[in-house]
Parts: C-alpha cells; structure tokens; sequence
C-alpha cells in the first residue's frame, strides 16, 4: 500500500511562524523511514501563496534534514535546465529571462518568484527536474537549443532531451491533447527518476496530476502519480492537502460531514467579492445527483483540493459588503474544451 503523509492547509506555515520544530512534524508523520529511494508528490494549485509556503517548508526539511536535492517540477526540461544555471550563476539574469517569458502563465507571479529566490538562497544544492512536455518551447525551449550549439553540445543528451520536450510541446498544442500529455509527464518523471539510481525526489505538480487513485481530470486516462504508482508503488508517498477541520452542514434539511478547505482571497481578482471558502460533503452525492442545475460550472482548477466525480461542494462568496452567498455544486465527470467541470445545483 502506498502511503500517505497528511498535511493540514497552513500547518506548515503556522508551525514555522512560531518558532516549532518543522522536522520532528515531518519525521513523525513519516514515521522516521528512510527515504532512500522514495518520491514523494505534493499537489498544488499553481501561484497559490499557501500551497507555495507549504512547498517551501516541505521541501527545506527534506534539504537540510534528510539530505535531498532532487526537485521535481512541472516545467519542461529545458526550462528546468535553465534554472539549474541560475542556481550555480552569481546574477539572477537567467531567472529574470525566464521569468518574462512566463508571463501569461501562473508562473508569471510574484509568489512564483520569491519561491524560486528562496530556494536559491536557503537550499542552494537543489538540483531542478523538469518532466512536462514542451511549454513555450518556441522561446524558451528555442533558446536552450542555442545555449547548447554555443557550447558545442549538439551531439548531447541534453540536446537530445530538449528536442524530445520540444517535439512533444509541439504534438501537445496541435490538438492540446491531455491524455497525451498526461502519458508524457509519466513517462518524462520515470526517466528522470531512474537516472537518479536510487536517490530520493520530492515532485510539485498540479492537483490534477498527484491523485495515485484517479483518472487524470479528462477522466481517459490514469493521472501522472496513478502512473508512477503502478510502476515503484510503496516508494510512492503522497503529501496530501487535507481539510483545516471538519465541521456539520444543513443542506436540503439533512446533516452532512463537511470537510473545510480554507479560504481564498478574491479581493485581487474580484470587485464584488473579498473571499470564498469551500466545504467538501461526505456521502453526499447521491442525495443532490437529479437536483435541478443552473449555467453555472465552475473548473476543478479553482478548488483547493483534489476533485473527483461523485463529489459534493458547498462554497461560501463573501462579498465585499460582508454579506455571504452560498452555492452549491456537484461533480458529475461533465468536461467542456478539454476542461473538467463542476455543477452548479439547486439543493432544495
């Protein structure tokens, strides 16, 4: 059986803030087992600045507590690759470069930065694996291709990798096909992974990809960590984004078991309303299935948590007069562009 690390949102950060010891909490939730040769995968929303603090704490224990150095992405390799250079350059020209061609990304953030920055200055040995498939391999991918025939590395493995991620960039954008990229990123990490001959990895990737019991959200094809977990299984352990606490919903007249997922602040995004929090319903599902349904969808990619058809959510808006509305949906597996989608329904 695979195992599984329990992280409650913002426990690592509350943990950090006063002053406790980050690393007797990690080595008790992984029970002090060796880490040779273990992945562990933690899934975030992207440009997330809990998701990020969280990362950061995980990943400097792992550093400086265990001994590891091997973080893995989901960035390109060649993008990875970049970063590497970074990491040994005594200027931050090569980050700044990349950082500008990210814009129009998630990446393209300023908590996305100060996360990278921070790992430069506190972990300074981390070595970076990209195992997406080709992003903005017309720029970025274009130029590490440059960077090697300057140094006289045509004939090279990175060359050759970087082709391979550029090739796959490209057949991913021709149909933006999902299930394939999905296979790549599996593929992709494996190969990294082996080269490492043994050595233990920590990977961050999106929520989507890091659920070792799911479909990927397109629901055709076994997700990235489902993927890794049938080839090394209990190597594989799961840093999992679990519920700040558990609490007691009326919906539709019935109790339900109501896992609380936090808070989001929409205040940069929204003029209307400050926040939302979520709430996932336990056993819920076939109580509100045939309930009447509006337009409204919302992506799975605006959860805080891992998504999974058969699911319901209750989300409080804040406005920004105070004032809370409550709306409900369900996961029926609907999928629009390529997008998994929930549902808005009516519960009474």
């Amino acid at each position: 059986m695979r195992k599984s690390v329990k992280i409650a949102a913002g426990v690592l950060a509350a943990l950090l803030a006063a002053g406790a010891a980050l690393a007797v909490f990690f080595l008790k939730s992984s029970s002090e087992e060796d880490v040779a040769g273990r992945i562990f995968l933690y899934g975030e929303r992207h440009a997330d600045e809990t998701f990020l603090e969280e990362e950061f704490a995980l990943w400097s224990n792992f550093y400086h507590e265990e001994g590891m150095r091997h973080l893995f992405i989901e960035k390109p390799y060649y993008t990875a690759e970049f970063l590497n250079l970074w990491m040994d350059a005594d200027s931050d020209e090569i980050f700044n470069q990349l950082y500008a061609e990210w814009d129009g990304t998630p990446a393209h953030s300023e908590l996305v930065r100060s996360f990278y920055k921070r790992i430069k200055e506190e972990c300074p040995e981390t070595v970076f694996h990209g195992t997406d498939i080709g992003h903005q391999y017309n720029t970025i991918g274009a130029r590490y291709l440059d960077y090697l025939e300057e140094n006289g590395m045509e004939g090279s493995e990175e060359y050759a990798l970087a082709q391979e991620a550029i090739e796959q960039g490209v057949e991913y954008y021709r149909q933006r096909d999902e299930v394939y990229r999905e296979n790549r990123m599996a593929e992709n990490f494996i190969r990294e992974y082996e080269e490492l001959d043994g050595a233990p990895v920590m990977g961050i990737y999106g929520l989507n990809h890091t659920d070792p019991d799911a479909m990927n959200y397109t629901g055709k094809v076994p997700s990235m960590a489902s993927q890794i977990a049938e080839r090394y299984g209990d190597r594989l352990e799961i840093l999992d984004y679990q519920p700040e606490r558990v609490d007691t919903l009326e919906v539709g007249g019935k109790s339900y078991t109501a896992e609380y997922f936090g808070e989001q602040d929409l205040s940069g995004h929204s003029t209307e309303y400050r926040c939302r929090e979520f709430w996932r319903l336990k056993d819920a599902y076939e109580d509100f299935r045939d309930c009447e349904t509006t337009i409204d969808r919302l992506p799975v990619s605006q959860y805080p948590m891992r998504v999974q058809t058969g699911q319901v959510f209750v989300i409080d808006y804040t406005r920004t007069d105070g004032s809370v509305e409550r709306l409900y949906y369900r996961a029926d597996g609907e999928e629009q562009d390529g997008m998994v989608l929930t549902t808005n329904f009516l519960p009474d």
